[in-house]
This record gives C-alpha cells, structure tokens and sequence, in this order.
C-alpha cells in the first residue's frame, strides 16, 4: 500500500505541518513521514491512538455518532487525529500557527485517499 506518498503529499500540502502518520489500532505506525526525529513521530502517533480509542469508547458508552476527528491545540502546536478505518488512523502534527482550516481540509482529503488504498 503506497501510504507515504499520501502522507508526503500531505506534508507538502500544510507547509507548517511537522510529521504525518497512519497507525494501527494498537498505535502501530503503518507509515510516517515528518521533518522531525522518526521516534518522535511514532511515539505521537501511539499516544494519540490512545486518546482516539478513550474516546471512541466514551462516545460508544453514550451511544453517540461515530467520532470523525480530534484537533488538539497547544501553545506549540496543534495535531489532528482523523480515523481511516476502524483500524487506522492517520495523525497530522503542526506549528500551532497552522491555519487550522487549510490542515483539516488537506488531512480529510487524505483519509479519503487512505480509504482507498485501504480498501
């Protein structure tokens, strides 16, 4: 599954953006490509999984829709969790001046690619 040229492209795309991974639903990554060191993104990636899953979980107890997308927003950065599948995720971590709107387009944009490939 060609996962990094999407996931490159993505980086290209959100000229702010610092690393994009896909990662099983263990935290696993699949793929990354980043501008940062390759532990790092990987270590993102499994942590947002573990956020991603608490919520899903949380939003499942409550009988509420399905979760389509996580903007964490600190005073560095901003990082995006969007599910793929029920499987997969895909991570997009960014300088926090990011224009938020750009990110989430080019990072939905992707998934639906990553679907694709998926399926």
């Amino acid at each position: 599954m060609p996962f990094k040229p999407l996931l490159q492209n993505l980086l290209e795309r959100v000229p702010e953006s610092s690393g994009a991974i896909i990662a099983d639903w263990e935290g696993e990554a699949v793929a990354h490509v980043s501008r940062m060191d390759d532990f790092e993104i990987r270590v993102i990636g499994a942590h947002k999984g573990i956020i991603l899953s608490n919520l899903r979980l949380m939003l499942g107890r409550l009988n509420w829709d399905q979760l389509q997308e996580v903007v964490i927003t600190t005073d560095q950065s901003r990082t995006l969790v969007m599910p793929v599948t029920d499987e997969y995720f895909l991570v997009l971590t960014a300088d926090r001046e990011v224009i938020l709107g750009r990110a989430l387009f080019e990072a939905r944009r992707c998934v639906v690619f990553l679907k694709d490939e998926i399926a």
